[in-house]
């Protein structure tokens, strides 16, 4: 009896002296992360506002649209001359995570703050993600080199970094967390960092909505009411897996027309500030060719009560054709040069792919939009996880399953394809790939 009650009191002491570690631990951790978190999300919520400030004034002066080769060759220009080292964007981010060197440079920030804006202010079709994940990239960076912080801290500061940014930008922190963990290599997700990158997330988040930002809301009308346990409509997931197919079919045409046309401009246009005039300018063609501007800019608002913005894939007309166009404006857009990200354009895309799939199969339009939603972006990004969790922060529990079967089955049908070229491949979809490859060195091989 004795020597059990030693082995139990043993066992206790271990136990409590790892809790002690993991207190301790958690506690220099906060001491790092909560003002780098209330940083970033207070640099998100200027962020957003400068984002609709530009965006009501482009609505208010609808010439401005004009100007948007002259800004987008002040982008070009402002980044040819003292941004050449972070034209990387958020596959810098990736590759400092992956083997921390040199850092990411601190003016990744203002420069991809202003250049954004910008982008927005004459109306380029761009996101904002990008943005949010540099800033909070930039600035972790910053932060570890002024710690002296170690390769292996270093790498778990930038992640921090990175989901508070996108956990601020979206108001949804648990995504904003497993984002930042899902997104480094396909097929596996870094638990290392598990509790770093969700304080981050939250801090970032409750600073963002302190500035009094709030963000979009999207209502799904279909079993709104129920209150009880969910039956489960077989026919419905059948449906959402058909349509998480498309979604995936969707993201990888999306981000190899990105790639392929950014490769083919810098092979026409070597000098960089050139490329984005071309693009605005085809930008400006594209709206006259169509006769409209709802697909520039962020796709949330429109310029006027008739005009198209996510909110409208929600409601009971269908839109055939509207998820075509903007991948078609996004792309000459970011490829040319513009900055931002693609993430907004990609939800918009997502929901009006949704509702024209919901049209064709006789299913809830606003269901099949809110899948859309996030699928589509789930297999460009290769995030399943986190954006099976955004949809459910962002629409609720209740279609938590049909959320999950259509963002499964995007990243599924995306292929080692995906908007950020430094993920790196560490459980292969499907056919023989070199351990550890990129997405860039993939494409390359093929």
């Amino acid at each position: 009896m004795l020597a059990f009650l030693k082995d139990r009191f043993t066992g206790l002491k271990r136990a409590t002296r790892r809790c002690a570690a993991w207190v301790v631990a958690f506690a220099r951790w906060a001491v790092i992360l909560v003002p780098l978190a209330a940083v970033v999300g207070t640099l998100c919520a200027a962020f957003l506002w400068s984002l609709d400030v530009a965006t009501k004034a482009r609505f208010s002066h609808p010439w401005l649209l004009f100007l948007l080769p002259v800004g987008g060759f002040a982008i070009g220009l402002l980044y040819h001359r003292v941004g050449r080292s972070v034209e990387g964007g958020n596959n810098l981010i990736v590759d400092q995570i992956h083997e921390p060197g040199g850092g990411v440079p601190l003016r990744m920030a203002p420069l991809i703050f202003l250049g954004t804006v910008v982008t927005h202010l004459f109306g380029g079709s761009a996101g904002r993600e990008g943005t949010a994940v540099q800033l909070g990239g930039s600035l972790a960076s910053g932060i570890g080199r002024l710690a002296k912080l170690d390769p292996a801290a270093t790498r778990i500061v930038l992640m921090a970094g990175v989901a508070a940014g996108f956990g601020a930008v979206f108001g949804t922190p648990i995504a904003g967390a497993v984002f930042a963990l899902e997104v480094l290599a396909i097929g596996r997700v870094e638990y290392g960092a598990l509790i770093p990158c969700l304080l981050a997330s939250v801090i970032g988040d409750w600073a963002c909505q302190a500035w009094g930002i709030h963000h979009s809301l999207f209502r799904i009308a279909y079993l709104a009411d129920v209150t009880g346990p969910i039956a489960l409509d077989p026919s419905l997931l059948a449906k959402a897996a058909v349509a998480g197919i498309a979604f995936g079919l969707v993201a990888l045409v999306f981000a190899e027309a990105n790639h392929l046309l950014g490769g083919w401009l810098k092979r026409l246009i070597p000098y960089g500030p050139l490329r984005p005039v071309l693009g605005g300018m085809a930008v400006i063609g594209l709206v006259y060719a169509l006769g409209t501007r709802d697909y520039l800019g962020l796709g949330v608002t429109a310029p006027d009560p008739g005009g198209l913005s996510i909110a409208s894939f929600f409601g009971l007309e269908v839109h055939p054709w509207s998820w075509a166009w903007k991948i078609l404006f996004t792309v000459v857009t970011l490829a040319s040069g513009f900055k931002g990200g693609e993430v907004t354009p990609l939800f918009f895309i997502g929901a009006a792919l949704g509702n024209a799939l919901g049209g064709l199969m006789g299913a809830p339009l606003d269901l099949m939009a809110a899948l859309g939603f996030v699928a589509v972006f789930a297999g460009a990004a290769n995030t399943p996880l986190a954006c099976t969790l955004m949809g459910i922060e962002l629409f609720g529990a209740t279609h938590g399953v049909a959320i999950a079967v259509a963002c499964f089955t995007a990243y599924a049908c995306s292929g080692h394809r995906g908007i950020y070229l430094s993920q790196r491949i560490a459980v292969s979809k499907g056919g023989a790939v070199e351990a550890e490859a990129t997405l860039r060195g993939e494409r390359t091989r093929r």
